[in-house]
């Protein structure tokens, strides 16, 4: 699975994932950190990428847009550090993996996750 990783997730995150065997990207190397979500949606697009973020907006984007990719990934807590949420990142991504590759929001916190498949508006 191919993931990339918002701006507003620490690089830390890279190599955790990559030792569990995503291929991963942050999105500092891909160009402007200012530069629009949108951009960032249409680039996990062509790529078949999974944004893995702490953003909000983009279950607001894909709800407004009806998109049916790409796949989201949001942690919704305070320690977002792959030393606190490493290994249940790595388990969710793992469990809704035919979900996310299919489309779909993944939001999780520490305790619950919701999975909603994409297009949000049916």
């Amino acid at each position: 699975m191919k993931i990339l990783l918002d701006m507003n997730l620490s690089p830390a995150w890279v190599p955790i994932l990559q030792q569990a065997g995503f291929e991963v990207f942050h999105r500092s190397e891909l160009g402007a950190a200012d530069a629009p979500d949108a951009e960032l949606f249409s680039w996990d697009r062509e790529q078949g990428a999974i944004v893995f973020t702490h953003d909000m907006d983009f279950g607001t984007l894909l709800a407004l847009t009806g998109a049916e990719a790409p796949s989201v990934f949001q942690i919704r807590t305070y320690d977002m550090t792959p030393a606190v949420l490493g290994n249940r990142a790595i388990q969710l991504l793992r469990r809704f993996e035919s979900q996310l590759n299919a489309g779909a929001l993944v939001v999780a916190d520490e305790l619950k996750e919701r999975v909603r498949l994409l297009p949000l508006v049916r």
